[in-house]
């Protein structure tokens, strides 16, 4: 009996020692990999590809090259593909290799306790796993040693993208300047005290008080020019702030001008009729007026009673201009500098998202423009400038594109980085900080939506990896919904309660929002890189980056019909007058009928590429393109 019980036990110890080899070799398998996938992304960077540079390069000296843009289509989707599939695998080596660690600590501590039991010690000391002190120790030391350095590699390799530093100029000024990357600077507002102005302190309230009368009921100035306009704005004056308190805006305000990115409520939804449908560029047929914007930028025009607001930027300046939505005149345009905190060199940003991305934002009492170096800077209806601030230059690979949005006396800034993420409100008054939120997501490249849910508005952001609801009178955070991941471009759709929120190699969700969030349906055939989901009246229409468009029951989440085109889509579908309205990277404009069958309505074209989508605004469409600004009408 007592051999017996001797065998039994050297058998289980022959057990635990085999396990525990198999659990110390696999370990130092996943080990190596993870370093060596480590080694690897840090000596080829994901986001700078050399044969994606040289098609691009090759693409400016053809850029009518159809063949070279599907090549450099299928490259970066490539990449991205091979990209996040290495983080996948990193994340679950990562994961393997401590439960591999944590069966051979099992294993070897439940070998030892089988060795207490044991009445022969001479069996142990022919055992060298477990006899040599030395020898142990070596191996437990190294081993633990290689466990952390993997464990450091695979959290290191999966945060790469996340943890992008800025390089080159970006880097050498934020060390020259000492600007804390996120944190917001105090507001930059030049006071002038009763000693130092006397009475002119009365005169400035009521000069703001004045400019507040003209921007309720805007109307153009028949005796400015574009020289004049363009001399005020390059005047380096003093901020002024002004001190009487404009009137909020109703929800109906709001909507019968076009504010904001993707319309009054930045869900791609207005509320216009008996709008513009087709033009011939070309021929001038429909086109009212059409104009050069002295800088390029990315952002889509707003619209408030008979004036336009777009922005623009290269290396040397940043500007607002606006112009009268009639005529197309230029009324004036403002540079936005001599902000406190402003990074002396630009942040490296790409071609495609630039310094000026972001749309602007307006409640008809002043406009708000917000730039890739973190610079906002809010001007009155005659470019007259109130406030600015620098929030901090975002780490931001591409270049921050986040469009503002107004919330009663509130301007919501979506500020999702590399280095930190947080929505704040700001004061439309005077630039103080009403509300910070800080989010736990990566960077992402989307804007806010407001909705109604239940009575009650609500804030709806999209980020990796969640889909967020918050009070946009508080910051609470209302609800989240964990579906998102990769680098997210697209905003929210939204319609009777149930949110839509989608993003390349990700997904496609149907989020049921109230007191409580849940996804009630899921699709990944088709999702967009850029182009923003459209939900209204029961219907979900989603654009994708190499042309296809696709039209889904929001409720159920079932196919009705898809559309190819022969470019991809960054702008996002808008709807009017029950149609819906979309803008392709060639410049194309397809408009198509609401429904469960594709009925297309009209298609023009502009002569120039675009990736904004149309404003509707006083019967009238504006178009942006790369270079020039179009009004479409009768």
């Amino acid at each position: 009996m007592e051999n017996k019980m001797n065998w039994t036990i050297k058998d289980k110890m022959n057990l635990a020692k085999g396990i525990a080899w198999i659990a110390a070799l696999f370990s130092l398998v996943v080990s190596v990999m993870l370093i060596a996938n480590y080694l690897q992304l840090k000596s080829v960077d994901p986001l700078e590809s050399p044969a994606l540079q040289a098609l691009v390069e090759q693409l400016h000296d053809n850029p009518n090259d159809d063949v070279l843009k599907e090549n450099i289509r299928a490259l970066d989707l490539l990449i991205r593909k091979a990209y996040f599939s290495s983080q996948w695998q990193i994340r679950t080596g990562a994961y393997l290799l401590i439960f591999s660690v944590l069966v051979f600590v099992l294993a070897v501590r439940y070998q030892k306790s089988l060795r207490s039991e044991l009445e022969e010690l001479e069996s142990i000391e022919k055992d060298a796993f477990l006899d040599k002190q030395l020898a142990r120790k070596w191996l437990v030391y190294s081993g633990l040693g290689l466990f952390v350095l993997a464990l450091l590699s695979g959290f290191l390799s999966d945060d790469l993208l996340s943890s992008y530093e800025p390089t080159g100029a970006l880097a050498e000024n934020q060390a020259a300047s000492g600007v804390e990357v996120i944190d917001v600077q105090p507001v930059a507002v030049v006071n002038q005290t009763e000693k130092e102005t006397g009475g002119e302190e009365k005169e400035v309230e009521a000069d703001a008080e004045d400019t507040n009368n003209q921007a309720a009921e805007p109307s153009v100035d028949a005796k400015a020019t574009t020289e004049d306009a363009g001399a005020k704005g390059e005047m380096k004056e003093k901020p002024v702030l002004a001190t009487a308190k404009a009137a909020i805006p109703t929800k109906e305000q709001f909507r019968q001008n076009y504010p904001f990115f993707r319309g009054p409520d930045g869900d791609g939804i207005t509320y216009k009729t008996n709008v513009p449908e087709k033009f011939d560029a070309a021929s001038g047929e429909n086109v009212l007026w059409k104009v050069q914007v002295p800088k390029h930028g990315y952002n889509s025009p707003i619209v408030w009673g008979d004036k336009l607001f777009v922005s623009g930027a290269d290396k040397e300046s940043r500007e607002v201009y606006c112009y009268n939505t009639a005529t197309g005149q230029l009324l004036w345009q403002t540079k936005a500098d001599q902000i406190p905190g402003s990074p002396a060199k630009t942040p490296n940003v790409t071609e495609d998202t630039g310094l000026a991305a972001p749309t602007l934002a307006t409640n008809g009492n002043a406009v708000f423009a917000i730039f890739g170096t973190g610079d906002l800077i809010a001007l009155d209806m005659e470019g007259k400038r109130r406030w600015a601030k620098n929030l901090g230059v975002p780490d931001n690979h591409y270049g921050h594109s986040s469009s503002l949005i107004i919330y009663k006396d509130k301007l919501i800034v979506q500020y999702d980085t590399n280095r930190g993420s947080k929505v704040m409100a700001l004061s439309t008054a005077d630039g103080s900080s009403q509300w910070e939120t800080v989010r736990d997501v990566n960077i992402s490249w989307a804007s806010p939506v407001l909705a109604e849910v239940d009575g009650k508005d609500q804030l709806i952001l999209n980020a990796e990896p969640l889909v967020a609801g918050y009070d946009p009178e508080t910051g609470k955070e209302l609800w989240t919904v964990e579906c998102m991941m990769g680098e997210v471009g697209p905003s929210v759709g939204y319609s009777n309660g149930m949110v839509y929120a989608a993003n390349e190699y990700a997904t496609l969700a149907a989020i049921k929002v109230g007191a409580s969030a849940e996804i009630v349906w899921e699709d990944s055939e088709y999702l967009p890189e850029v182009a923003s989901p459209l939900a209204v009246d029961g219907f979900l229409i989603i654009a994708t980056s190499y042309g296809v468009v696709a039209c889904y029951d929001a409720k159920e989440g079932t196919k009705y019909w898809e559309q190819e085109y022969g470019d991809g889509i960054y702008a996002s579908p808008v709807y009017a007058d029950g149609k819906v309205y979309l803008m392709d990277m060639g410049g194309n404009l397809h408009v198509f009928k609401l429904g469960k069958e594709f009925q297309l309505v009209a298609e023009s074209s502009l002569g120039e590429k675009s990736v904004c989508p149309p404003v509707f605004a006083q019967g009238k469409m504006f178009l942006r393109g790369f270079d020039h600004l179009y009004c479409i009408g009768k």
